[in-house]
């Protein structure tokens, strides 16, 4: 007769992350479905088959406007995400991991135009990086990881639907 094998741990490295089990909500998000199609009145971004996407922008009379989620964050100041990175490597290595992070960015928001760096904030011994999506801060933090090593950290914070991710090296 066999026995139960204990089922896999749910946590896959680079994957999907324990802290984001369960439903958080955003608050940012709207509670029903927008009228389609709807346009951003700040960047453009068409809500259209149930989600935001980069397409060509229906005639005026067609559209409903309505800022996206990611432009009333920033023009709120209000992130999702912070991104710290502290250690000499970081100073020494300044433009390169701009670049990386930028690029990643970008990668991002040409599939998911709600994923934006909103801000570099480039203090004296760490930068902050904010974002207005929390997936976007944990995988610019991954990407670090993955090109660089040094020390990654996770804060996910549901109530407030924010998370702090710390790379170090």
């Amino acid at each position: 007769m066999k026995t139960p094998q204990e089922s896999a741990p749910s946590f896959h490295p680079g994957r999907h992350l324990e802290i984001f089990d369960g439903a958080a909500i955003d608050p940012y998000q709207q509670r029903g479905k927008y009228a389609e199609p709807t346009v951003c009145s700040d960047c453009g971004a068409v809500y259209q088959k149930g989600r935001w996407q980069w397409s060509s922008v229906p005639p005026p009379m067609q559209a409903h406007k309505e800022r996206c989620p990611a432009c009333a964050r920033i023009r709120e100041d209000m992130p999702a995400g912070y991104l710290t990175i502290k250690g000499v490597f970081a100073k020494d290595h300044h433009d390169e991991l701009i670049q990386l992070l930028r690029h990643h960015e970008q990668h991002e928001k040409s599939e998911h135009p709600l994923q934006r760096i909103m801000q570099i904030d480039e203090q004296l011994d760490a930068w902050v990086i904010t974002t207005t999506d929390i997936h976007l801060a944990r995988g610019l933090g991954e990407a670090l990881e993955h090109a660089y090593r040094g020390t990654l950290q996770y804060h996910y914070n549901k109530d407030d639907y924010l998370l702090r991710v710390s790379w170090e090296r």
